[in-house]
């Protein structure tokens, strides 16, 4: 089958403008052209497409929040990317960066914005060189700024780069970066659809989500429908890593299982048995076997306590540590806490701390009790959902692996009393 959006395994350079127009490029911004801005939100609307960086909301009804008429409104393609296991939209912005362009300004059209910014991770620049030529070679053709293909439409594209911050992945932190500020979120209402960018009606949208846009426009909504399942339609890209054999990007029809994502990648490495995946990288709850035959679509993990989100799926081994690994997961929020919320900023050092002292072997039952507790009084407290992601690695490990945890403890008084000997032979 051929692919949809990672086109460029199929075509070869298909990031130079000419081989793009070749096989049909931009002949989805011509369609979007030729009928009224409030349609194109309807053909959206009618594909079922939804946000492809996380959270899966409806991109269609996204885009209608919008408020008619005049005035300056913005499109973002939120490109940075900071998910771990994530590296999906990499290769999207580096090897078929004019579906993206194309799919913003259709975006652009739909909600009537004159300017696009694409918010690029920090260390993404050698891909962000390559988007860049492919704004030049738009411009060149009358693709980007005044009347776009002769029509009345006129548009701007911009690139930001950010510093390699985890919380700007949250689109008003987003924002706030953009602007020059800190990369905090901010309390809503008001959301970005009514005061974003500089105050003004604002459109965020993943960069894979976009690159969907101009083949529903070609195609029509039925043919997007077509595919995938009757809540979760069309396809997805993968980020496939960890104990698998040929880990990558893999671009599947939502409704695959998570069995199948591992026999797509070779099976796990070196034979051995599998143990646990993370379906959304660090963010997203631990699933274990029982599991694996879930679809991958939106609510496909609902029954098992866990969530699709991005699809960074890491596949861990039978050798894995549980503990370790919820260790590194909450050193990784800890480290990327923004700091604004306090449940947020005290509760992933809590937690890092605690959960150090049980993987090193100095923790106690107590310290089981009070790492719960920690984690309880995180969730659903936060500005954003960084708060919620980092508890989820540790609340989720300890329901699947407590053996794993109990075993920590369980030598703790012994080797505190060997260190204290050591100690005080020391001093003698």
């Amino acid at each position: 089958m051929a692919h949809i959006l990672l086109r460029h395994r199929d075509i070869e350079n298909i990031h130079e403008l000419d081989v793009y127009l070749a096989h049909g490029g931009y002949e989805g911004l011509k369609k979007a052209l030729s009928i009224q801005p409030d349609e194109v939100i309807e053909v959206v609307k009618k594909s079922g497409l939804r946000g492809r960086g996380g959270a899966g909301f409806p991109t269609g009804i996204k885009w209608g929040f919008i408020p008619k008429g005049p005035g300056e409104k913005y499109v973002i393609i939120n490109t940075d990317e900071s998910e771990t296991g994530t590296f999906k939209d990499r290769e999207l912005v580096e090897k078929n960066p004019h579906q993206v362009i194309e799919g913003a300004l259709i975006a652009a059209y739909a909600i009537g914005a004159r300017t696009i910014y694409n918010y690029f991770r920090g260390e993404y620049m050698d891909a962000a060189y390559r988007f860049e030529e492919a704004l030049k070679a738009c411009y060149e053709r009358g693709l980007l700024g005044q009347n776009i293909l002769g029509s009345d439409f006129s548009c701007d594209f911009y690139c930001h780069y950010g510093a390699g911050a985890y919380i700007c992945g949250e689109e008003t932190a987003l924002i706030n970066s953009l602007m020059g500020n800190l990369g905090q979120p901010w309390s809503k209402p008001p959301f970005p659809a009514i005061e974003g960018l500089y105050g003004k009606p604002t459109v965020v949208n993943n960069t894979e989500t976009l690159a969907n846009v101009p083949p529903i426009l070609v195609n029509g909504p039925e043919w997007y429908t077509s595919m995938g399942t009757e809540k979760s339609p069309g396809v997805k890209i993968v980020c496939m890593s960890g104990h698998v054999e040929r880990p990558g990007n893999y671009e599947v029809e939502m409704g695959v299982t998570y069995r199948q994502l591992i026999e797509m990648a070779g099976g796990m490495r070196n034979g051995r048995k599998f143990k646990a995946l993370l379906p959304s990288g660090g963010s997203g709850p631990v699933i274990t076997e029982e599991a694996l035959d879930a679809p991958m679509t939106y609510e496909g993990l609902t029954p098992y306590g866990s969530v699709m989100g991005s699809s960074s799926v890491i596949v861990m081994d039978e050798t894995t540590d549980m503990v370790w690994a919820a260790l590194k997961m909450v050193h990784f929020f800890r480290h990327e806490s923004c700091g604004k919320c306090t449940p947020c900023r005290e509760g992933t050092f809590w937690m890092e701390k605690v959960l150090s002292r049980i993987y090193h072997g100095y923790g106690t039952e107590r310290d089981l009790q009070i790492l719960e507790s920690v984690a309880n009084q995180i969730g659903g407290r936060c500005l954003c959902a960084l708060g919620d992601f980092a508890v989820n690695p540790v609340l989720s490990t300890i329901r699947h692996f407590f053996d794993e945890y109990k075993a920590k403890v369980s030598g703790a008084g012994q080797k505190q009393q060997a260190t204290r000997e050591t100690a005080v032979a020391t001093a003698d």
